[in-house]
């Protein structure tokens, strides 16, 4: 099967507007996060909170699969499951940016608690959406479905033992 140069441009062009888009929802959230560190310092947190240093890293490793699995679902024939899965990996990602608005730069821990919750299910949504879809890219899914859990016990634990910072 050999594919024309048109159609590995358009499939390479696919790519790069999922990767602009996921960073582009990391830029808002890394702008609502500007005094993050000196925020999370002050936070009692729990034992097993990650390091602050280590948030980078891996969100930037989490939109890089993220925007992965969504090409992998786009190149997938069109139908209304594949439209469904783009249309709830969009939404979730509106949720993903949110998130650090309403906790770094609002400090609502409430509302970042519910976003956080919220933003879980969405993801679990798109895996098994994903999934049906084409495995891998379900697959692609798994470790930010596993970031966003521990995230949202840490919201849930910063929320409730910060009442005068959240």
């Amino acid at each position: 099967m050999s594919i024309d140069l048109p159609e590995i441009t358009l499939r390479f062009a696919s790519l790069f507007a999922w990767l602009i888009l996921c960073f582009f929802v990391a830029g808002m959230g890394a702008t609502a996060s500007i005094d993050a560190a000196a925020f999370y310092a002050q936070l009692n947190q729990p034992g097993w909170a990650p390091p602050a240093g280590a948030f980078g890293p891996v969100w930037t490793t989490l939109y890089t699969l993220m925007a992965f699995a969504m090409w992998q679902v786009w190149l997938t024939p069109a139908s209304p499951l594949r439209k469904a899965a783009a249309i709830v990996f969009v939404v979730q990602l509106f949720f993903n940016g949110l998130w650090s608005w309403l906790f770094f730069h609002w400090h609502l821990g409430a509302w970042a608690f519910a976003d956080s919750a919220l933003m879980w299910a969405l993801i679990l949504v798109c895996v098994v959406l994903f999934w049906r879809l084409k495995r891998s890219a379900g697959l692609l899914m798994l470790p930010y479905l596993a970031w966003v859990t521990l995230a949202t016990a840490l919201s849930w634990y910063v929320w409730q033992h910060n009442p005068t910072l959240l």
